[in-house]
């Protein structure tokens, strides 16, 4: 199994996309699957099983690039976003469906409990019922509920600035065409890819992206 980490950046960078990078290897060595990484906008073979969104921000592919990437996961492909790929492709109507929700603003980085919904999906199987952690905490421009199948929800109760009420998704996928999609909001701090709980989520998120387990 092949996978690409995709990690251009168009606007905001995150210093923790090396750390990013670095743990998506070591997870590929440790079980089995080859990981290339880039920062220039990709050749989307089919021969990849799933491209990861690492952190990517702003208008990161042209019309053709975008174009080849769109056939790349309705025939098949798997996508990964991470954290600030729902801060990209904001003029492109295909990306929003995939990613599922943009982002709009998060609060200051901080504390918060985040509840697992699907315990049976490999990105979270491992979760407990309620999982407490330092992220910086997206607020999204919709909600995606009902157009994606959510894996995770932050409890808003739990933290201050929180701007999306009662219900706000941090993690869901959902098929797109004959491919699979699946986002986090997780992956701000450099320390989120140290922590084998965190890593065991973007683990089962390849393996789901890829199809390697059923999709949701």
């Amino acid at each position: 199994m092949r996978v690409l980490v995709f990690s251009k950046t168009a606007g905001y960078r995150h210093d923790s996309i090396p750390a990013g990078v670095r743990a998506i290897r070591e997870l590929g060595a440790a079980h089995g699957f080859d990981v290339t990484a880039t920062e220039d906008a990709p050749e989307f073979a089919d021969s990849y099983a799933a491209v990861v969104f690492l952190s990517t921000s702003g208008e990161v592919l042209d019309a053709a690039r975008q174009a080849a990437f769109e056939s790349y996961v309705e025939g098949g492909g798997g996508y990964v976003g991470v954290h600030a790929a729902a801060d990209t492709g904001y003029g492109w109507p295909w990306y929003g469906e995939l990613v599922g929700a943009w982002f709009k603003t998060h609060p200051e980085i901080q504390r918060a409990r985040f509840v697992t919904e699907d315990r049976t999906h490999p990105a979270t199987a491992h979760l407990p019922p309620v999982w407490t952690r330092t992220d910086e905490l997206y607020d999204f421009r919709a909600n995606p509920r009902g157009r994606v199948h959510v894996l995770q929800t932050l409890d808003e109760s739990s933290y201050a600035g929180g701007g999306m009420g009662a219900d706000h998704p941090i993690t869901w996928c959902h098929p797109q065409g004959r491919g699979r999609a699946f986002y986090t909001g997780l992956g701000h701090t450099s320390e989120s890819y140290a922590d084998p709980a965190f890593r065991a989520l973007l683990l089962g998120a390849i393996r789901y992206a890829a199809g390697n387990t059923p999709a949701a």
